[in-house]
Order: structure tokens, then sequence, then C-alpha cells
């Protein structure tokens, strides 16, 4: 997310505060994503699962924070259209995206694919959302209010060699998942039976970027449409995934993956009707000192107490929806990588399609 952030800010230096600076940055990020858990099942090693991590955060430090002196070498020569520029600053973004893309499918063939394992999955994907949130925080309130553009990558790019330090250190004492015999239960009508969950998966990312489109746009009016205001309301859409992730492995013991995928689908309806009367009958007649206070904390509060009001119910069941779907389709002997790089690249793509 830092990263996020920072190539959003060169692309508006570069491209002008447009909407195309944004599809770029979409398209590349979103679109990195989702190749990089395609690509990595394909990648057959005997590494160790946490060493194939680290390899990944070491080159998305490398390439994180080369993307900024390449675009800019790019604009010193002169490219003569909008379209070129965005188009080679894309090139230059999705290196880093691709391997970010393949990271949770890396580290995830280091977990079984039993049902407890794939509660574990749900875990890491939400310790991955509340590394973007704080990500997401840090660079709009801090690091790119005192310091520059390439300070914040270079923090990024610190971070990245700190996970792969510690990635290193666990995989010289940490068992690699050893290799399991292809589940005799598991029949060709059981996986292409998997094809309804990735449609759900892909529709659920389509719903949740979209969404996340039209209430930032919608909430901006409410909050004064500061970069601050957009940090927070960020903020509180990753914490709803954060915390849905949570809640969809704990619910994993105690329910069939597929029904409650199915369920978490129609939570999303509800909050999405939620957010549509909060937003459009009730924030908006909240009668405090937003308006008129100068004390930024109290600004600050007041900004993320409407946002968490207004958007978090329905983020809760968008990030519930992944853990389920991965459980819907994992199968002891299964590739885990494979498993949950399939359901990330559909929910990654749905994505890009919802929120284009």
């Amino acid at each position: 997310m830092i990263y996020e952030v920072v190539w959003f800010q060169v692309l508006q230096l570069s491209l002008g505060g447009t909407s195309v600076s944004a599809g770029v940055l979409l398209a590349a990020f979103m679109g990195g994503l989702c190749i990089g858990s395609l690509l990595l099942p394909r990648w057959k090693t005997d590494l160790h699962p946490l060493k194939v991590y680290a390899l990944l955060e070491l080159g998305i430090g490398v390439f994180g924070v080369t993307v900024l002196p390449l675009i800019g070498v790019l604009e010193r020569n002169g490219l003569p259209t909008m379209t070129l520029r965005g188009l080679v600053s894309g090139l230059c973004m999705l290196p880093p995206t691709v391997l970010m893309g393949a990271s949770l499918p890396a580290i995830a063939r280091w977990i079984e694919g039993t049902e407890e394992g794939v509660a574990w999955w749900g875990w890491l994907y939400g310790a991955n959302t509340t590394g973007a949130i704080f990500g997401c925080l840090y660079a709009g309130f801090y690091l790119l209010r005192v310091y520059d553009m390439a300070t914040a990558a270079y923090v990024a790019a610190a971070i990245n060699i700190a996970g792969a330090v510690i990635a290193f250190a666990l995989s010289s004492k940490a068992p690699g998942l050893p290799e399991s015999a292809p589940s005799t239960e598991e029949s060709t009508e059981a996986t292409e039976s998997n094809w309804p969950v990735y449609i759900t998966i892909a529709l659920s990312g389509a719903t949740a970027l979209g969404a996340e489109v039209v209430w930032t746009r919608l909430m901006g009016y409410l909050l004064l449409a500061t970069v601050y205001a957009i940090a927070i309301i960020l903020a509180v859409f990753l914490t709803g995934l954060a915390l849905g992730s949570a809640a969809g492995s704990w619910i994993l013991k105690r329910a069939r993956a597929q029904s409650a995928l199915g369920w978490s689908q129609f939570l999303v309806v509800l909050g999405i009707a939620w957010t549509v009367y909060a937003i459009n009958h009730d924030i908006p007649t909240w009668a405090d000192d937003k308006l008129t206070t100068i004390d930024p904390w109290r600004l600050f509060m007041a900004d993320l107490k409407r946002s968490m009001y207004g958007i978090l119910p329905a983020t809760l069941a968008w990030g519930a929806s992944f853990p389920l779907a991965c459980a819907a389709v994992a199968r002891p002997g299964k590739d885990s990588g494979k498993v949950a790089g399939g359901i990330y690249a559909a929910n990654t793509l749905g994505s890009i399609i919802g929120a284009l």
C-alpha cells in the first residue's frame, strides 16, 4: 500500500490528476497481482516455501524503488502522448506487482490444504490486509506529509527486506510441507464442479472494488474530500476485509464452506443496502462540529466515525469470502499454492472489472 500511494502521486505528476492516472495504477497494480497469483503455482521448485517468499520480498523491494527513477527518465525523454506515457508507466510498475501477487500462493504452499490449513490461509490474508491498513495510513499521514516520495519508497523497500530476512531465518527452523500424494477421493467431476466458487469470488471482488470506487466518491462529499479523508476511507475498507477474513477462518470450523460462502454474499447485499441508507439519509443529518472544528484530532475522529458507520458492515462479508472460497475448493493432496493462487486471481480479476 505504501508503493500504491507513492506511485499514485508519481502518476499524477506524470499524467496529471485525471482518471487516467487512477486507471493506469489500477490496471498495473491489480493486473500484476492477478498475473503473479496465476504464474507462481506453475513454478515447481524444491526450495522451502518460506525461502521462495523471501526471494519474492527481495524482488519487490528492488523493483519497487526503481519505479520512480524509471518513470522520471521516461518523462525527461518526452514521450509524445498521454496514452503512451500511461502505457510505459504501467509496464514499469508491472514487475513488482507480479511479485506481490505471487507472495500469497507462495507462502500458502507452506500450509497443507486441510480444513485447519485453509483457516490459516484466511489468517494470512487478514494479516496481509492489516499490513495494508498500516501502510496506507503511514504513507498518507506521515511519510508523504513529512518526507518525499523517494523516502517513502525506500521505507517500503526496507520493510520488504526485513520480511525477507525473517522468512529466511524461519525457513531454517520450520519444516517444509512434505509432498503428499494426490487425493484418491478427488475426481475430475469434483474439480470441474469448482467453477461456481470461482465465479462467486470473482463477482464478490467486482462488487467490492466497484463499491469502493463509488463510496469513496460519495463519502468524499461528506468528509471534505481531502487526501487524509481518502486514506481514512481506504483504511476502514481494509479493516473490514481483515476482520471479515478472520471471521471467515473462524466460521470454517463451524459450517460447510460452500454454504457459508453463499450466505456471505447475501450479507454483502444487506451491507450494501445499509451503506446506501447511511450515506443518503443518515450521515448527512449528523449534528456535530465537523465543519467548524480546527482540531485535527477531532476532525480525524469525526471522519473515522462516519466511515466506519457507513461502509464497515459490507466489507466484513467481503473479507470473509476469501477464506470460505479457498476452503470450498481445497482438497487434501492438492497444491496449496495453486488453490490459493486460483482463488486470489479470480477475486483480483473481478476486482479489476468492478473498479473499471
